[in-house]
């Protein structure tokens, strides 16, 4: 479709809080038509205009969403991820149709990016893994600027939004009785978690920084923890739960890693507590005899941990971009779509503990600037300065600026509050 045409965008679920809703309006003000399908009480609440509700059984769903981009004309689909359940399936019959599909996610380089792809992202990307591939695209492409200041985020923002999309999806359920979550645990099982982990982070906090003192000098390699729910580790790893990837490094840690060197596990920052990780990483260090050489951290900045790392063994969190910007070796363990050998570790596991090399910098120096012209927007969704970053710089990807008028006049963000607490 050319740029410039009328297109009619139609939105299923969206990451917590209002930037769907202003993205929406964005468009609508350039002259394009913006429709909603909710499917649950959070997505109400996260888009207040007028929608379409779909409270029918997931079996329905395919000829449902089939009659409702055919009657209203959709030309365009926007996800946020392409693995839940009602999202993998509209995309399929997306495609079917000959509907352009964009998929957001949180950005491949964190922070202050949030990733737009078209057809997937992660492990659906459609980008190759071939190095020379990106050195030919990155010929084209201007260097990459100054380092920009970092757009502000809170975490009391992602804590309001994520409470009152969960207990609007909650309490609505009469609304939507068909609906299940595509993630492993209730919102209210989550919650619990959440409040009992919040009541014990001064302890976590104090306890990690003394277990951060006694191996912060220290030989160490350093693994990420990644959330359960993550379709990540769900979809893209061969784990299916961060428990038996944690066994899998452990475990090799133990048998191969040089007499010396020690294995940092941290807790991800968004886990909601129901797991304990720490009884769990002691268990298994102790089974296979390194319980002298295997720490663990509850709470401490990851920037700062990898910073001071031999390297950083990920199944395929973006962490592993963080210490590629810090020129640390990497070793991926399931799909990623930095898992392009020269930027990451080409050999297993096993090999890794003994000589990590280090990543080509050129290539990854490539590899990001292909990345951000075609893949990444800068902003974020945690402060009112990145959702109007977030929403322009989503337009203009979305669907360009083709006049000379619409070119010489930015059309303002409106400000959406959501129930006027976000």
């Amino acid at each position: 479709m050319a740029d410039g045409q009328a297109k009619t965008f139609l939105f299923l679920q969206g990451p917590h809080g209002p930037f769907f809703a202003m993205l929406a309006d964005a468009l609508r003000a350039r002259g394009h038509g913006a429709l909603r399908i909710n499917i649950n009480g959070g997505d109400k609440v996260d888009w207040p205009g007028e929608a379409t509700d779909y409270r029918g059984t997931f079996r329905n769903w395919p000829l449902f969403f089939d009659d409702f981009i055919v009657q209203h004309g959709v030309t365009d689909l926007i996800l946020y991820g392409d693995c839940r359940p009602y999202h993998a399936s509209a995309h399929k019959m997306a495609r079917l149709r000959g509907l352009r599909v964009h998929v957001l996610e949180e950005g491949y380089i964190r922070p202050d990016f949030m990733t737009l792809q078209e057809d997937g992202v992660n492990g659906n990307s459609t980008l190759p893994l071939d190095p020379q591939w990106f050195l030919d695209q990155a010929l084209g492409l201007p260097p990459e600027g100054g380092r920009e200041p970092q757009i502000p985020s809170t975490f009391r923002r992602r804590a309001v939004n994520t409470t009152r999309n969960g207990l609007a999806s909650a309490m609505m359920w009469p609304v939507f009785p068909f609906y299940r979550t595509h993630r492993p645990q209730s919102f209210l099982l989550e919650a619990a978690g959440w409040f009992k982990k919040l009541m014990l982070r001064k302890r976590d906090v104090r306890l990690s920084h003394a277990q951060w003192e006694k191996i912060r000098d220290k030989p160490y390699f350093a693994l990420p923890l990644q959330l359960d729910s993550d379709y990540q580790i769900r979809v893209h790893s061969p784990f299916g739960n961060m428990r038996a990837a944690l066994r899998f490094v452990i475990k090799s840690f133990a048998r191969y890693a040089p007499d010396g060197t020690y294995l940092l596990v941290k807790r991800h920052p968004l886990d909601s507590g129901l797991v304990a990780w720490e009884r769990l990483t002691r268990r298994l260090a102790a089974r296979y005899g390194v319980e002298d050489r295997v720490y663990y951290l509850a709470d401490l900045d990851i920037a700062q941990v990898v910073g001071r790392s031999l390297g950083v063994v990920t199944v395929n969190s973006t962490v592993g971009t963080l210490a590629l910007n810090k020129g640390k070796p990497v070793l991926v363990l399931g799909h990623a779509v930095y898992k392009v050998p020269g930027v990451v570790y080409k050999g297993t596991l096993d090999e890794f503990w003994l000589d990590p090399g280090a990543p080509d910098q050129t290539l990854y120096a490539a590899f990001r600037r292909v990345l951000i012209d075609r893949c990444l927007i800068r902003g974020g969704l945690l402060s009112d300065q990145g959702l109007d970053m977030l929403v322009n710089n989503a337009v203009e990807r979305l669907c360009g600026r083709s006049t000379t008028a619409e070119r010489s006049a930015d059309v303002p963000v409106r400000r959406i509050n959501l129930a006027r607490v976000s």
